[in-house]
Order: C-alpha cells, then sequence, then structure tokens
C-alpha cells in the first residue's frame, strides 16, 4: 500500500471537479425543461423525446470514455489530460445549450438535438475520465475513501451555488432599457457559471497528480478489458447496489413535491425566516435539508467507515435508510416537524454511501488487476457511471408509471388512496430499493484486509520485485 499521504490541496483540487460538473447537472436537472418551454418555445412533448433520446445515447458513450482513456498516454498521464483538454468547450457548450438563436420551430428544435448531445458528450468526455482518477491518484483504500467524500461534498457545494444564484443573475441580466429580456439573461447567467466551471476544471487538474501506474504496459485487446469487467464479481454487485440505490433515492425525489401539494397540502405558502421579504415554502425548506443532511452523511462517512470498514458502514447506512423510510409512511399530514427529522435522518444515511460505493469501484479495479495482470480503471468508472444513469432513469420513470397506477391527475383534490400511494412513494417503496441495496452489498467479498493483500502485492508487481 501507499506511504504517500494525499494533502489537503489535493484533495480540494478533486472535489472542484465535480463541483464544476455539478454546477451544470444542477441546471439540467431543475430548469432546462423550463428554459425549453417557457424561453426556447418549444413543446415539452417534443422536449421529453429528445431528452430520452439523447440520455440514451449519452448512457452508451461512457464505456466508450472509458476505452479510450484507458488507452490515453500524454505526460499529464491517462486521466488528467481530459480536464485540460474539454474543460474550455464543456463550458462553451453550456452556453450554447441555454442560448436562444433566432430560429423558427424546426429549427430550435433541430438545434437543441445538436446542442445537448454535444453538451452531454462534453460531459461525458471529462466526467467519465474525471471519476477514473480516483483510482490512481492512489492505492490506498482509505485516502480514496476520504477523496471521494470531498468529491461529494464539494458536488453539493456547486449544486447549492446554482441554486443560490441562477434565478438573481438571470433576473440581473434580464435588465434591458426596452424591459426584461429572459432569453439574454439566461445565457448570460450561463456564463458566469460556465466561468466557474472552467476554472474549476483547471484547478482539479493542476492540483491533482496521477500515481498509480498498471502492472504492465503493454496495450490491452479490447475484448480482453470487456472479458475480464464481466468476470468481476465485486463489480456485478456493486452495479446491483447502486441501481437499487439510486432508485431509492430518484423515486423519494420525484415524489416529494407531489406529497407536499396533495398530502401535506403546502398550496405555496411561505414561511417567513426573518431576513427582509426572504420566505421559504415546507417543500423548500424539506429538499434544503435533505441536500445539508447529505453534506452531513459524507462528513460522517470517512471516520465511521475507517473505523468499521466500508461494507459494514454502506449496509448500516442502508439499512438505517430503509427503516426510517418505512418509518416515514405513518406520519400524519400535520406532522411537519417529525417529516423534517426523518428527512435529515434519510438523507444522512442516503448521503454517505456513493462516496462509500466510487471508492469501492476503484477497489475491484485492483481486484481485477491483481487477478489479470491488466488494469482497465476508466471502464470500469464508465460502465459504473452508465448503470448510474440507468438506475436515475429507472427510477425517474417509475416516479411517472407509479402516480399513474395510484391513479394521480394533476391540480385536483386527490383521493385517499391517491394519497396513500403518494406517500408510499416517499417511505415504503424507496425502502424496498434501500433494502435491495443492502442485500447485494452483504455479499461484497472485498474487506479491508483483503484490500491491504491485494495493494500490497500490486505494489511488489508494479515494483517489479519477487
Amino acid at each position: 500500500m501507499s506511504d504517500v499521504k494525499i494533502k489537503f490541496k489535493e484533495k480540494v483540487g478533486y472535489g472542484l471537479g465535480d463541483a464544476a460538473s455539478s454546477m451544470f447537472w444542477k441546471l439540467f436537472g431543475m430548469y432546462l425543461l423550463y428554459f425549453y418551454t417557457d424561453i426556447f418555445g418549444i413543446p415539452a412533448a417534443i422536449v421529453g423525446t429528445m431528452f430520452l433520446i439523447t440520455r440514451i445515447w449519452d448512457s452508451l458513450i461512457d464505456p466508450l470514455a472509458g476505452i479510450i482513456a484507458d488507452r490515453t498516454r500524454s505526460r499529464f498521464g491517462k486521466f488528467r489530460p481530459y480536464l485540460l483538454w474539454f474543460a474550455i468547450p464543456f463550458g462553451i457548450m453550456g452556453v450554447l445549450t441555454f442560448t436562444t438563436p433566432d430560429f423558427g420551430v424546426t429549427g430550435k428544435i433541430v438545434y437543441t438535438y445538436i446542442t445537448y448531445a454535444l453538451m452531454m458528450m462534453i460531459y461525458t468526455m471529462i466526467n467519465v475520465p474525471y471519476a477514473s482518477l480516483l483510482g490512481v491518484i492512489s492505492d490506498d483504500p482509505r485516502e480514496r475513501t476520504e477523496l471521494s467524500s470531498y468529491r461529494m461534498i464539494f458536488a453539493f457545494i456547486g449544486s447549492i451555488l446554482v441554486l443560490l444564484l441562477v434565478e438573481p443573475l438571470v433576473d440581473l441580466f434580464s435588465q434591458t432599457n426596452a424591459g426584461a429580456d429572459l432569453a439574454r439573461g439566461w445565457q448570460r447567467a450561463v456564463i458566469v457559471f460556465a466561468i466557474i466551471a472552467i476554472i474549476f476544471f483547471l484547478f482539479c487538474f493542476l492540483w491533482t497528480k496521477e500515481r498509480v501506474k498498471p502492472i504492465a504496459t503493454q496495450k490491452n485487446p479490447l475484448k480482453d478489458d470487456f472479458r475480464d469487467l464481466l468476470r468481476n464479481k465485486p463489480w456485478w454487485i456493486l452495479l446491483g447496489a447502486g441501481i437499487a440505490a439510486l432508485i431509492f433515492n430518484s423515486i423519494r425525489d420525484g415524489a416529494a413535491v407531489y406529497y407536499f401539494k396533495y398530502y401535506v397540502e403546502d398550496t405555496g405558502q411561505k414561511i417567513p425566516i426573518g431576513l427582509g421579504d426572504l420566505s421559504l415554502t415546507l417543500t423548500t425548506i424539506y429538499l434544503v435539508l435533505g441536500q445539508a443532511a447529505n453534506i452531513l452523511g459524507i462528513l460522517l462517512v470517512t471516520p465511521i467507515s475507517n473505523r468499521i470498514g466500508k461494507k459494514w458502514t454502506y449496509l448500516g447506512a442502508m439499512a438505517l435508510a430503509g427503516i426510517f423510510s418505512i418509518g416515514f409512511f405513518f406520519l400524519g399530514s400535520r406532522d411537519i416537524g417529525l417529516m423534517m427529522i426523518m428527512q435529515i435522518l434519510i438523507s444522512i444515511c442516503a448521503g454517505s454511501i456513493f462516496p462509500l460505493l466510487w471508492s469501492m469501484y476503484a477497489d475491484t479495479a485492483d481486484y481485477s488487476e491483481l487477478r489479470t495482470g491488466r488494469r482497465a480503471t476508466g471502464l470500469i468508472f464508465s460502465s459504473s457511471s452508465m448503470s448510474q444513469k440507468f438506475g436515475w432513469t429507472i427510477g425517474g420513470a417509475l416516479t411517472g408509471w407509479l402516480l399513474a397506477y395510484f391513479g394521480f391527475q394533476a391540480n385536483v383534490e386527490q383521493s385517499v388512496e391517491v394519497q396513500s400511494g403518494i406517500r408510499m412513494m416517499l417511505s415504503i417503496l424507496p425502502a424496498i430499493g434501500a433494502l435491495l441495496s443492502v442485500l447485494f452489498v452483504a455479499f461484497y467479498p472485498l474487506n479491508e484486509k483483503q484490500m491491504a493483500t491485494i495493494e500490497s502485492e500490486l505494489k511488489t508487481l508494479r515494483n517489479g520485485t519477487k
């Protein structure tokens, strides 16, 4: 195992990479549909079809990005160069995605397909190598868990930065002598985020270093890399656990607004917080508390996993998330305080698992390398990223299908049966995903003792000693 201790500066540098990505991921997730329909002027059904087609395509090119990165040879390493090469294209395409050209409807549709597809391709080409970088900064599993925690913390910081600033910036930049120009406001607001993202990516490139070298320097046939991946049992286990965990998160996130609108009956009333006219809805408070609790979970995961191990930390966190979620079902529509407390507890548990997942994926790359003599870090991480995107897709689709199954109709008073179904979507049904994730990880074979042995043997082989 490496004796090199990763300095605080490098951990921050690594975290900045995900802060940059997460700013735009949050923009896409929260605002892009609204931008296309209300600012750009495209029908929502067409936007939905465009999202489906481009996201499937984006998921499929993830492994290709990993394969290309694995075969990259440069003086900067395998994965770091992509942070340098794609930082500026990432910013430019981000701005073009939120730019409104003076085209007809058909021209605008073509424009959205081209710009969004290119944006997501560039996102993949910078994000897959960035994720893979975790596996080569250090060969110490504990350092990887801590690096992964920094990554998640900075991802939430980037998301919160966007949520706090985007609407004020759009309002500011929309002001013209002729009145409000929202198209200009959105474009210029995104320019600000693009500049910040480029700077973050460049600091990530400058402040990180690739240290872990493969045993062999020969080029690996692609079929061997795929065969190794398919035979990597720990990777398959994490794949199932990750998809189940993402379904857990997706259903809870997707159902939250419906829960407060139709069960709690929060009709938009705002709660003053003592700062001028600033006030928040119950839904906003609930979601923000979840984000903050996610960060707390990330902060707790490293010391806990160092003490009891990654596997047991994951098992405990997801088991508790499932139990608390079941308890959420029994809350009444006026138990607001208990809802917020349960949201904090569930989010602490849910936030802690993703640093563990990415750190464990890096461990599976070492496990595979020792067994095969070949290292395919990029392929492992890109395939994992692809599976996570499918997890979010499945969770999002399930949210819509479940609402339809329960008989939901928008903007009307819901029956007791529909309300019960919505309550289940925030409690019982996500709990099933959490407990499935626990079941998968229960069979995960790589504990800390085994990883110490693997790292020791790999170190010997990398140093060329017997």
